[in-house]
């Protein structure tokens, strides 16, 4: 199946062409960037809202890009269903857009985290998983400085009753360890969807390891899963 895919680009995104190149030169697929003063989406299947510091991340991460014109558009086109996808940055400009719950605060060291790690997946009934086995290890990168995510027990208690948590930080052995969380985020948690599961949020970059010579192709795993659900 081959889909066309929009990449979203805001000023300071800086992972828009891997993003690119991923879903493009490794999965074949139509891609198209979408400057953020556009008011169309152009008939896309997926969108992907890239990692970087969008707007400078004044403020505090992806609150000032929530307000692009582009993000009216991916908001209704959430709504019908569409598909959604945000990395990293992304993923706080989803939550920041009220389209994820939770927030995404400081890393627990305080510092910028970038290396590899590991992800549990959590559960394959999403477009962006059924590709996986629940419980299957993926070693993807991070990058980020406000990487921790947290919600109210409320909003944990939605996620963990409606099976939206979809990554969770573990060792290369899937054991959900302290140790093994990177920036403190509550639960280990690495990536989730919306109810409707059609949006998804994730902190660390399939991107960025979806060829061998990245130092890690398993990242493509999950964006083969989205591509391939559009069949």
């Amino acid at each position: 199946m081959t889909g066309k895919v929009g990449v979203v680009v805001f000023p300071g995104s800086n992972c828009d062409m891997d993003a690119y190149n991923a879903f493009g030169s490794v999965l074949d697929q139509k891609v198209e960037l979408l400057w953020h003063k556009e008011t169309s989406l152009n008939g896309v299947d997926i969108v992907v809202l890239p990692g970087g510091f969008s707007y400078g991340d004044y403020l505090r991460s992806g609150a000032i890009a929530r307000f692009s014109p582009i993000m009216n558009e991916v908001v209704k086109f959430a709504s019908k269903g569409g598909l959604v996808m945000g990395i990293c940055n992304g993923f706080q400009v989803l939550v920041e857009a009220g389209l994820l719950p939770g927030a995404l605060l400081r890393n627990a060291s305080l510092k910028f985290v970038c290396r590899q790690v590991y992800l549990r997946t959590e559960t394959a009934a999403t477009p962006f998983t059924s590709g996986l086995e629940k419980g299957q290890v993926l070693k993807v990168p991070i990058a980020h400085g406000d990487g921790n995510f947290y919600a109210d027990e409320s909003a944990l208690k939605s996620l963990e009753d409606g099976d939206q948590i979809v990554f969770r930080y573990s060792t290369a052995d899937g054991e959900i360890t302290r140790d093994a969380n990177p920036n403190g985020s509550i639960y280990n948690i690495a990536g989730i969807v919306n109810s409707r599961r059609n949006v998804l949020g994730m902190m660390p970059h399939p991107e960025r390891a979806s060829e061998q010579i990245l130092g890690s192709a398993q990242g493509k795993a999950v964006l083969k899963s989205v591509v391939q659900s559009l069949n």
